[in-house]
């Protein structure tokens, strides 16, 4: 099998069986966003506890890329310090900005490597980091508010 045809059947696979959909409580935070050029969308709620994220849900409608996504993004940082996770945000962005330069490390993407081939379309490149800037965002409201509610004094 080729390595394309892989990687397309993890992206069917995820978009077919998605893992952590549906809306879960707690949650620490809440957003939504919107791909303006094809429609996408998603709200995703987080939960951070002790600096670790506790859990990602989400609902969302668009094409299998952005739906496929979310769920990869979801297995990829529940479970992951904030800071860890963040540099795997940080490591899908590089690979989403690399047109197709970049094969991405699945020691470290595990199956986002699968998302290279999107790269090389600027237009899907949006559909697939929808679902991470949602969480990034949510993540960061989540740990602002957990910031905020530390006495001074505990700082």
């Amino acid at each position: 099998m080729k390595l394309d045809s892989m990687y397309q059947e993890i992206i069917l696979d995820h978009y077919r069986n998605p893992h952590h959909r549906g809306l879960r409580d707690p949650f620490d935070a809440e957003v939504h966003h919107v791909n303006p050029t094809c429609g996408d969308e998603v709200t995703l709620r987080v939960k951070v506890a002790d600096g670790v994220v506790a859990d990602v849900s989400y609902e969302s409608e668009g094409c299998s890329i952005s739906q496929a996504s979310a769920s990869v993004m979801a297995d990829l940082v529940i479970g992951k310090s904030v800071a860890d996770a963040l540099e795997l945000e940080r490591e899908f962005l590089a690979l989403m900005q690399s047109r197709g330069t970049q094969e991405g490390d699945e020691e470290v993407l595990e199956d986002a490597v699968a998302f290279a081939g999107v790269s090389k379309y600027p237009a899907r490149v949006k559909c697939a980091l929808l679902s991470w800037m949602a969480w990034k965002d949510a993540t960061a409201q989540a740990t602002e508010q957990a910031t905020a509610v530390v006495p001074e004094q505990e700082k």
